[in-house]
């Protein structure tokens, strides 16, 4: 199927050395909002975009897309290198590529700094949490599926005990980490994290871990969840003061390394449709494409 992704050629030094595809629809006015979208192993932005229908979410919003891509020559298995220390600082490597592409989007389409967003699935996920803490005052909100939190790998057996749910920092180390990333002090962005029950990948933990990383940088250390049940599937919400969502946990009953894209009900079943599971394995690692 043809790809509805265009090339972004220039947008900066690229130190990560990244491609980059965006997707503006026909009549996008200014100050729209933006969305960058991260892909995971083993995919390329087209191939994410087509199972995951982002273009066709755009086209109805009315939002701009920026799907930065990984190249072979930095990771064998098409993964962000979320888990190598040039990549994943602020004004370096991978960080700095991705930042350097939405600045350029911003500006060449006139679009809302107050409202760009980011996403991404696996690797992709991880990636998010790194740009979430090494950027936060680039991104309103960002939605984290299947991922990990930032900085918790520095080498690759380190990645690997991680994704297994092992050796995963403290929440005070955790929050520690996004303190030190930049010399932002907040408003911090929001995060909606969505994780698969089933997931043998990405153990379940790493989204509980994701929710202590930043649920100090909100003040809602002592803030209990509010739980809601979706059919099979769970929501956790952390609300501050005011009432106003600052964290949501979504559990996917019976999902592995999948992004959800919709739930249905047939014969008073629900059925749930996800993205090609194939397609976002993580489970062959590779080294740093330094």
């Amino acid at each position: 199927m043809p790809s509805r992704l265009s090339p972004l050629a220039k947008f900066g030094a690229n130190p990560g050395a990244l491609r980059a595809y965006t997707y503006v629809p026909q009549g996008l006015p200014e100050q729209a909002p933006l969305v960058v979208v991260l892909h995971g192993c083993i995919q390329t932005a087209a191939a994410y975009d087509h199972g995951a229908g982002w273009s066709q979410l755009a086209d109805r919003h009315g939002f701009a897309l920026l799907y930065p891509e990984q190249q072979r020559a930095n990771n064998a298995n098409l993964c962000f290198n979320w888990f190598v220390p040039e990549d994943i600082r602020r004004g370096s490597g991978e960080a700095l590529s991705i930042a350097q592409m939405a600045g350029t989007m911003i500006e060449a389409h006139g679009l809302d700094r107050r409202r760009v967003f980011i996403t991404g699935l696996s690797a992709g996920g991880a990636m998010t949490s790194v740009m979430l803490a090494t950027y936060p005052e680039l991104f309103a909100g960002g939605a984290i599926v299947a991922g990990l939190p930032f900085g918790c790998a520095t080498s690759i057996p380190e990645a690997f005990d991680r994704m297994r749910g092992h050796g995963l920092p403290a929440e005070r180390d955790l929050e520690a980490m996004v303190r030190s990333a930049s010399s932002h002090h907040g408003p911090w962005p929001t995060l909606s994290l969505w994780h698969g029950a089933a997931d043998q990948t990405v153990a379940y933990a790493n989204m509980d871990a994701i929710v202590a990383q930043w649920r100090g940088l909100h003040g809602l250390q002592r803030v209990s969840p509010e739980k809601n049940a979706i059919g099979l599937h769970s929501q956790r919400v952390w609300r501050d003061d005011a009432g106003v969502p600052k964290i949501e946990a979504f559990s996917v009953e019976g999902m592995g390394t999948a992004r959800p894209l919709a739930v249905r009900t047939i014969s008073g079943l629900q059925e749930l449709s996800c993205s090609k599971r194939g397609s976002h394995r993580h489970v062959t690692l590779p080294g740093s494409g330094s």
